[in-house]
C-alpha cells in the first residue's frame, strides 16, 4: 500500500479522480441523452424536370433507368458548379471595380479619358472653323449684288437667307428664356442638415419621428449604404476566357457576339 501511494501522482497532487470524473459529467450532461440526427437532403434544382432531362440523354446512350439518387447527386453538382462560378465571377468583378488613384503605390501612366476629351476638344474646333468659313462665304454670297447670276449664287444667297433666320430664331429663343428664368427667380436649395433628414453616402433620407425620437428631432443612428457587386457581361466573358474547359467554347464565341 505504501508503494501504491507512493505511485499515484493524482493522490499525491491532490486530485480527487471521482471528483473530477462527476464535473466533466455534469458539463456535458446536455449531450447526455441528445439524439443527433442529419438533415434533410432538398436537392437544389426541381426534381421532376431534371429526372426527365436526364432520362432523354440516357436513352440516346443506351440506358433506361436512372435511379433518384444521380438525380439527386446532379442536382448538388449543379449546386456546387454554380456556387463556384459566382465566386470567381464575383472577384472578377471586385477587382475590375477596385480604383487605384488613391494609392501611393501606384502613379498614373496614361488617361484615356483625358485624351478622349482632348481629341473630341480639337473635333469641335475644327467644326467651329469650318462653320464660320462657311458662314463667311454666305455672307458675301448675300452681299454681291451682280446683275447675272448663276443658279449656285442664287443657291449660296437661299442658304445665307436661311442661316441668318434661324440665327436669329436661336437668339429670340435665348432671350425668352433667360426672360422666363428671371421672372421664375433664383432656386432655393434644399437644405441636407434640415431636421428629418440623415445624409448617407451623399443622399438625404427622410426619417420619420417616432414615439421615442420626437418629431422633427434626426436619429444619430446612420445606416451605412450596402455595397452591390453588379456583374456584367464582359466579366463572365473573361471568366470564360480564363477557364481551361470553357476558353474554346460555343457559349463564348456566342457571348462575344453580343
Amino acid at each position: 500500500r505504501d508503494d501504491d501511494d507512493i505511485n499515484d501522482v493524482a493522490s499525491m497532487a491532490g486530485i480527487n479522480l471521482n471528483e473530477e470524473s462527476a464535473r466533466i459529467l455534469a458539463t456535458n450532461s446536455d449531450l447526455v441523452g441528445a439524439q443527433i440526427q442529419s438533415c434533410k437532403d432538398e436537392p437544389f434544382l426541381a426534381a421532376i424536370p431534371l429526372h426527365k432531362r436526364i432520362l432523354e440523354t440516357a436513352k440516346k446512350l443506351g440506358i433506361t433507368d436512372v435511379p433518384a439518387e444521380v438525380v439527386t447527386f446532379i442536382s448538388h453538382a449543379t449546386q456546387s458548379r454554380l456556387r463556384t462560378v459566382i465566386e470567381k465571377v464575383t472577384v472578377i468583378t471586385q477587382h475590375r471595380m477596385e480604383s487605384y488613384k488613391d494609392d501611393e503605390w501606384y502613379e498614373q501612366a496614361t488617361d484615356v479619358r483625358a485624351q478622349l476629351k482632348f481629341f473630341e476638344q480639337l473635333e469641335r474646333l475644327e467644326k467651329q472653323r469650318k462653320d464660320e468659313q462657311e458662314r463667311e462665304i454666305l455672307l458675301k454670297a448675300a452681299k454681291s449684288r451682280s446683275r447675272q447670276e448663276d443658279p449656285e449664287q442664287a443657291r449660296l444667297k437661299q442658304k445665307a437667307k436661311e442661316m441668318q433666320q434661324q440665327e436669329l430664331a436661336q437668339m429670340r429663343q435665348r432671350d425668352a428664356n433667360l426672360t422666363a428664368l428671371a421672372a421664375i427667380g433664383p432656386r432655393k436649395k434644399r437644405k441636407l442638415d434640415a431636421p428629418g433628414l440623415l445624409t448617407i453616402g451623399g443622399e438625404g433620407v427622410g426619417v420619420c419621428g417616432g414615439s421615442q425620437a420626437g418629431l422633427g428631432t434626426a436619429s444619430p443612428r446612420q445606416y451605412p449604404r450596402q455595397k452591390i457587386t453588379r456583374v456584367n457581361l464582359r466579366d463572365f466573358i473573361f471568366y470564360m476566357e480564363q477557364e481551361r474547359d470553357m476558353s474554346h467554347s460555343l457559349l463564348l464565341y456566342r457571348a462575344l457576339l453580343k
